[in-house]
């Protein structure tokens, strides 16, 4: 077997550096070494493409320290386009060596500058192939305003919701808080453009609007205003389908939040008590079909592409409702997505080797 060159690019800009950063502790470890040579590529805080040791320990879940990318003084430079795909590194002497041709980049970067079209728009610039959503459904789902739309137009159950700019907050809260009090309390208040549950606050009566709102509008400068929807919290993982086939949904995996309110940052990657993530969920056959056929109408509601985890609630009722979707989900060991796929029948680094192949294939 040929063994290719895969760029693993992590770290980035956004709020969810850490997580990043993390996922690309679980990546490198997990990776099929026979079959791939890796190039580890940080991007600091500031947006710096520095080259990374390629030591999966150094990037490990810690609760106590998150790990992070930093200025080693190394500097990445990428192929200058046309047929050139040798990535180069200048060091901190000044001296450049080369790094080899990448046969595929595998972007595991969450949120803005990398989880929303612009990293995905720059490889499609220099012609690099890439694993994971493109430009279109990046940026999609990463506005959680807009990818409503698109899920509401092809018919896609969501939660009820409004959207609130802050210059209409600073100019008219009343307003807003009437529009709250219309869509009924409990209600959840997200930053429309971050992830991870960053800046989201559960608003359960009027009193504790404005403090949610506070919380949203320190990440983003448009925030949604949700109904609370009460069911079951599942989730599913989506791949593209192979050779142009139908999108593939696993079996779908349950948050069940014992103490907790919702399932917040802490709860997601610091360990933090009172939830529980279950896969496969405990769902019967109609219900695990119902999910999974939601999830192909939403992946395909927004052109997805390599992945996506789509997040829903089945309610009493047993009707299906979109939450939302993230098109680079959480992807450490003990993250939901891999779960459901290792559920499902694939292991780990089969799920990395079939995003790079998924990539390279698309490409080609």
């Amino acid at each position: 077997m040929t063994t290719a060159t895969v760029a693993v690019l992590f770290g980035g800009r956004s709020s969810e550096h850490a997580i990043s950063s993390a996922t690309a502790g679980g990546v490198l470890g997990a990776i099929d070494r026979d079959r791939y040579r890796v190039i580890p590529i940080g991007i600091t805080r500031d947006g710096v493409f520095v080259l990374e040791e390629d030591d999966p320990s150094r990037f490990r879940l810690d609760a106590e320290r998150l790990p992070e990318v930093v200025d080693n003084g190394t500097r990445v430079i990428w192929p200058q386009g046309g047929a050139d795909r040798t990535l180069r590194v200048r060091l901190d002497d000044g001296s450049e060596r080369e790094l080899g041709e990448v046969d595929a980049v595998l972007p595991i970067l969450h949120g803005l500058h990398g989880e929303d079209g612009t990293m995905q728009g720059f490889l499609d610039i220099l012609g690099l192939p890439y694993a994971g959503g493109g430009v279109l459904d990046s940026a999609l789902c990463m506005d959680k305003h807009f990818m409503k739309v698109a899920l509401q137009a092809e018919g896609v159950p969501v939660a009820p919701w409004t959207t609130v700019r802050k210059v209409r907050w600073d100019a008219d809260a009343d307003a807003v808080r009437a529009e709250a009090d219309a869509l009924g309390y409990p209600l959840f208040v997200k930053p429309a453009r971050a992830g991870s549950s960053v800046g989201v606050s559960k608003a359960r009566d009027a009193s504790e609007l404005d403090e949610a709102m506070r919380i949203a509008f320190a990440e983003d400068d448009k925030v949604l205003v949700e109904q609370g929807i009460a069911g079951r919290e599942i989730e599913v993982a989506m791949l593209e389908g192979r050779d142009g086939g139908p999108a593939r949904a696993s079996l779908p995996g349950e948050i069940v939040l014992t103490t907790r309110d919702f399932y917040d940052f802490e709860g997601k990657y610091l360990g933090g008590e009172g939830v529980d993530v279950v896969c496969p969920a405990d769902l019967t056959d109609e219900q695990i079909t119902a999910i999974r056929e939601v999830g192909v109408r939403a992946f395909e509601a927004v052109d997805g592409r390599g992945l996506a985890r789509v997040d829903v609630f089945l309610t009493t009722e047993g009707e299906v409702v979109v939450n939302e979707l993230n098109t680079m989900p959480g992807f450490t060991p003990i993250s939901m997505f891999p779960k459901c796929w290792i559920a499902s029948g694939m292991t780990y680094s089969e799920l990395i080797t079939e995003l790079v192949e998924l990539g390279r294939a698309r490409a080609a």
